[in-house]
């Protein structure tokens, strides 16, 4: 029994160690996923980009919403290069990866030295196997000392991940390896994916600070068949709104505009009439004392009333016009997008009413 009491202790010592050992190394493994956007075999994923944003909201917020695209094919990058590390860096962050040197420990003559040696072991194979990873993600072989010769001159140029795309696989397009660019000089044709005003503007995109659309019905509550209800958004909310993504080095800048240009009203069936006949006018006009007997700029007609508890979802899209200006040139334009609400009608048989 003792025989075996012993080598339980033995294996759990061993499991014990093993553990601890495989925590470090994941803990290791850990922090350099956080400096680097996360390793993986063939490479160095992409990591978090410098761009920094202005005037928007990366959070989105409950008072924010995204656009969706009039085109259903396009999207912002989901990953791009861009200058990150300068050769100073690079060697900090490959030597600090290295095997470090360590006292010869004291034999104690237990299975304590055996498993001392294996855990030193296991980690200086884990630093060596993420030294090879930084080497060949940097090409190392190509410069000489991390290309320190160079420091101040230029930047390693990396790949990094549009924050709201970054679990898109096509994220994972700019993980090949880094790109030497020299200072001032632009990226080179072979770096696909290089930062540039577009992509930034095209990144800013999906960072505006769009309200989400809300509409004004006159008369509010039920609607009454036959009766014309007016529609519109309030100018004072939806304006047109900018936000802008920058670089430090290089330079570089965009500014993304959106613009609201249009109202669609989609009435919920097809027993009513919309106003334009084509459901598509400006943002309408706040209906006014005096003008029952006007036809809406922008609204509705039921010809039949709901039965019972139910209701028509009256749809409202609001459509933004997207364009683009920067540092190097003037820009261009973006495609436009929407967003949608719909909003429960209840239309009742009553002939006539009385406007306030």
């Amino acid at each position: 029994m003792r025989k075996i009491a012993r080598t339980g202790i033995a294996l759990s010592l061993v499991i014990g160690f093993s553990l601890s050992a495989g925590g470090a190394a994941q803990a290791e493994r850990e922090r350099d996923r956080r400096a680097q956007g996360g390793t993986k075999e063939d490479g160095i994923t992409a990591g978090v980009s410098r761009v920094r944003i202005t005037g928007g909201s990366s959070k989105g917020g409950g008072n924010t919403v995204q656009l969706t695209p009039a085109n259903p094919g396009w999207k912002a990058p989901a990953c791009w290069y861009e200058p990150k590390t300068s050769p100073k860096e690079l060697k900090e962050k490959i030597e600090s990866a290295k095997p470090k040197k360590r006292k010869p420990a004291k034999k104690t003559g237990t299975i304590f030295d055996d498993l001392n040696e294996t855990h030193n072991n296991l980690a200086d194979g884990l630093s060596k196997q993420v030294v090879r990873l930084y080497e060949d993600y940097y090409q190392t072989d190509k410069y000489k000392n991390y290309n320190m010769a160079k420091q101040g001159k230029g930047m390693f140029w990396e790949g990094v991940k549009n924050p709201r795309r970054k679990d898109d696989p096509e994220a994972d397009k700019c993980s090949r390896h880094a790109y030497w660019v020299d200072e001032g000089d632009p990226a080179p044709k072979n770096v696909p994916l290089a930062v540039s005003p577009k992509v930034l503007a095209e990144y800013a995109y999906e960072e505006l600070p769009i309200p989400r659309t809300e509409i004004s019905l006159n008369p509010e509550g039920k609607q009454t068949v036959n009766l014309d209800t007016w529609v519109w958004a309030d100018k004072g909310k939806f304006k047109p709104v900018s936000v802008t993504a920058s670089l430090d080095n290089p330079a570089m800048s965009a500014t993304t505009t959106a613009k609201p240009v249009s109202l669609t009203l989609e009435p919920g069936t097809d027993e009513a009439r919309t106003f334009p006949a084509s459901g598509k006018c400006k943002l309408g006009e706040p209906y006014s004392a005096g003008r029952k007997d006007e036809t809406p700029p922008c609204g509705v007609r039921y010809l039949r009333a709901t039965s019972g508890n139910g209701a028509y979802p009256l749809k409202a899209t609001l459509t933004w016009e997207i364009s683009w200006t920067s540092t190097e040139g003037p820009g261009g334009e973006l495609p436009a997008g929407s967003f949608s609400t719909t909003h429960d009608v209840t239309v009742r048989e009553i002939q006539s009413v009385v406007r306030d």
